[in-house]
Formats: C-alpha cells, structure tokens, sequence
C-alpha cells in the first residue's frame, strides 16, 4: 500500500518541465530525527547549570570552598575544547549517528562519577568527562540537524539544539528545587543523578535513527544515502536533486572525508580561509558580547540596579531563562520565513542598543539603592538584551556555522568553532566580576555595547543571505571547492 501512495508523487515528479508536479506536504520525518539528535543539547544544558544549586549542599557535605566551587562550575568551558576538537575527528570517522550515542555515553559516566564522589578530586574528575561532552554535543547536534534537514527547514531544525539548551538549564533550576528538601548528603547527589537516567534511552533512540546521507555518501555508501534522502526530503524530485549535488562534491574531492584538513586547505584556498574566518569570528561575537554575564550574574546585576530581595532575584534568574527559552522558539520560526541576515542585523543591533541603555543605567544612578523604578527599567532593558541575543545570533551563529562550511571539512570546522565559542564564553566568565570591578558596571555594558555594534558590522559587511540554498550549493557562493 505503501509503494501504491507513493506512485502518483513518483510519476508527478517524472513529468517534463512544463507539467504541473503534485506537491507533497513538508517532510516531518527529519524534524523528527533532528529533534532526537539535539536531546543531547537538553543534557548538556543540565550538566552546564545543575551545579548553581549543587554546589550549596555540595560546600556542606564535602567542605569544598568556594574556590574550589568556582574552579569546578567554570571549567567545564575549558574542558568542553577537548571535546570539540575530538568530535570533527571522531564524526568523520565513526558517522554523525555513533558520535551522538558517543556523546550520550560521556552525559552518563560524567554526572554518575560525581554522584558517587567522596571528595573534590572525583567531583572534577566527572565535571572532566561530562565536559568532553559538552563539546561533543556543541558539535555533533547542529551537524546532523543541517546535514539531515532538506532546505526547506534547515535553519528551524539547525536551531533546535540551542533551544534544547536552555531547556535543560531551566530543567537543571527544577531539579535543584525539587532535591533541595532532602538531607544534604543526598540532595546534591540526587540532582547530579537525575541527568544519568535519560541518556541510556535517548542513546538506544538514536540508533533507530537515519545516518547523516552526506556521510553515507562521503564514504562511498552511495545506495544508503539515497535511500536516506529519500525519507527525509520534501518530494522525491527534491531528493534526486540532493543526491546529485552530494555527489558532485564528493566525486569532485568536495567529500575527501578523512584525509582532508580544515587549515592545510585555509592555507592554499581563500573561499576556505573566508568561510572559517566567518566561523571563528561569529562564534567569538556570540560569546564576546557579554551573554553569558548576563545568564550567569544575572542576580548580582540586578542587586547592583537596586534588587534587594534575594527571592526577587533568583525569581527574575527564571524570568531571564523563560524569556531566553522563548526568544529562540522565535527564530526558529521565523530563520526559513525571512532568512538569516535579516535575523542577524536584527539581533546585533538589538543587542547594542539594550547594552548601551543597561550601561547608561548604572553610569546615571549609580548609587542609588531600593530605587524601585530604577531596578524596574534595569530588569525590563536585561530582559530586551536576553530576547534579542536569542532571536538571532544565540541559535543563528550556530546555524549559518553548520551550513556553510563544505562536506568534507565540516566536522574539523564546527569543532574548531565550537573550541572558539567555548573559549571566549571562559573568558567572559571568569572575568566579569574583576572587569566591573576595574571599570564599573556601566563601563563593562559600555565595553559589550561597543563590541555588540562591531558584530553588527561585521554581518552587514560580510555575511550573504544563504536562506533556501542547499548545503552543496553553498560551495558555489563561497568558492570552497
């Protein structure tokens, strides 16, 4: 019955140019797969934030200091590089399908190692391994998305993981509520445990699912591929279009696979060298404008504003979370409606004018305390910074990452990205309390501000619209082959 269905789409598809072709309603099969695939990113969110209420308990049962605390909260940024870098290798090798049950494997033994842990050296041993998989998912996620995805709904499924992401921080907020009544030798274990339990059924899921076709065919597996692009294309002429411009990039040395390195080709390409220049310089961006100061001190900004009540404060964290979670379903609707560009400018220039308005708060009130219309517009202008960070460059820096980096260097190339992501946002953490310190609060918001606008600029001057072209295609506007 199956086959009899899909003989009229068939023979629609046959038909000379001048015949009408049946349309067939969008393909909800690779949505599907996609949305498995970045489950990973909903662990690495829990495993990125579950300690901001463990480390409470954690001080008390084990006599950590808040060093110590500091040091094992922020170097899971450090260590996610391992995992970034490893994950361009491992992906072209092993496939995206296995790396992704790989990176599951690390979001188990991680969080279990520090469940179990009877002193501060097995805590940082399991945030090290639950770091690698940090950068395996930064990695592995948005890959198969936009390698999986037909055109049509490349840039909603590419942007899946970053929402998933937050999903898992305010999932990690929950748990840390929901264990902080128990006896405080167990709280903390209990919410480090609670991350282990979905990765051994989300690994078996990911099984069920197709391998990338861009890999199948790197690797010569020509018959797998088209029998992937099959399911997961709008129609099947579409899916014939996609085999065909696959293959022409592998048959043409675009798909050399193992044997090809991202900077032994930025050495003697300049479309090469372009397109990871935009990577690197996009992901620096994300981080550099200050996001992470924002999500991660939120409550010390805002007791800065003249927020007193520490109850407020932890209830304004969530707002900040919602707000965030809810911009990016934003730009997931709307990044194939009216293109990344657009989104982008929108974002950038969105963000500078927040920062400069969040700067001149703190530069014209300093001061003043229990102002309670000065605190009100601080959390109104922090809350219009986090909506215009995630309807654009939050989830899009990832997207437009993914997408135009060619076939065979795109694992090396979003590892490499990834590593400058994660780099930047350890900078901006561990720095932003000396950083106000040095230059006030206003002056550190001024600083974002500035490099909020050079962001701008750099999209309008070098970023061209890659919305409804194929990843092949993509080869074409940036001259990689």
């Amino acid at each position: 019955m199956a086959l009899d269905a899909e003989a009229p789409l068939l023979a629609a598809a046959s038909k000379p140019d001048g015949a009408a072709a049946t349309p067939r309603a969008r393909n909800k099969y690779p949505f599907f797969c996609a949305v498995l695939a970045s489950m990973t990113s909903v662990l690495m969110g829990y495993n990125v934030a579950v300690t901001s209420g463990a480390q409470i308990f954690m001080a008390d049962d084990l006599g950590v200091s808040d060093r110590q605390i500091e040091v094992l909260s922020g170097a899971i940024n450090i260590y996610s590089l391992i995992g970034a870098l490893l994950a361009g290798w491992t992906s072209d090798r092993l496939g995206r399908r296995l790396t992704i049950v790989l990176t599951n494997g690390f979001f188990l033994a991680g969080p279990l190692v520090m469940a179990l842990a009877g002193g501060y050296a097995a805590l940082m041993a399991g945030r090290f391994v639950a770091g690698i998989g940090v950068g395996y998912a930064l990695v592995i996620a948005p890959v198969y998305a936009a390698e999986i995805a037909p055109a049509s709904s490349r840039g909603l499924l590419s942007s899946l993981p970053e929402i998933f992401i937050n999903g898992g921080v305010m999932l990690s907020y929950v748990s840390n509520f929901v264990f902080s009544g128990l006896p405080v030798h167990l709280s903390w274990r209990l919410m480090f445990a609670a991350g282990v339990v979905p990765t051994v059924f989300l690994a078996a899921g990911v099984l069920t699912m197709p391998e990338s076709p861009r890999w199948l065919a790197m690797k010569g597996r020509r018959d797998e591929a088209k029998l992937v692009l099959d399911r997961t294309s709008d129609t099947p002429a579409e899916a014939e279009q996609r085999l065909q411009e696959i293959e022409e990039v592998v048959t043409g040395g675009g798909g050399g696979g193992s044997g090809a390195s991202v900077w032994k080709e930025a050495a003697t390409k300049a479309g090469v060298r372009r397109v990871l220049s935009i990577v690197l310089t996009l992901q620096f961006f994300q981080q550099a404008s200050g996001i992470d100061s924002v999500v991660l001190y939120g409550p010390r900004v805002l007791a800065a504003a003249g927020v007193t009540s520490n109850t407020l404060l932890l209830g304004l964290n969530v707002l900040f979370g919602i707000a965030k979670a809810g911009s990016i379903l934003i730009a997931m609707a709307l990044t194939d409606r009216v293109g990344r560009r657009p989104l982008l400018l929108a974002s950038t220039g969105g963000m500078t004018a927040t920062l400069l308005v969040l700067g001149s708060v703190f530069a014209v009130f300093a001061g003043a305390k229990d102002d309670a219309a000065v605190a009100t517009v601080a959390v109104a202008v922090v809350v219009a910074f986090v909506c215009t960070f995630s309807v654009g460059l939050g989830p899009l820096a990832w997207v437009y990452s993914s997408e135009i980096l060619p076939l065979r260097l795109r694992g090396q190339g979003a590892g490499i990205g990834t590593a400058m992501n994660r780099v930047i946002s350890g900078v901006v953490t561990m720095t932003f309390i000396s950083l106000y310190g040095a230059i006030t609060m206003a002056g550190a918001f001024y600083l974002y501000a500035a490099i909020a606008a050079a962001s701008f600029v750099f999209i309008y001057a070098c970023l061209p619209e890659t919305r409804g072209r194929s990843l092949e295609d993509m080869e074409e506007l940036f001259h990689t082959k």
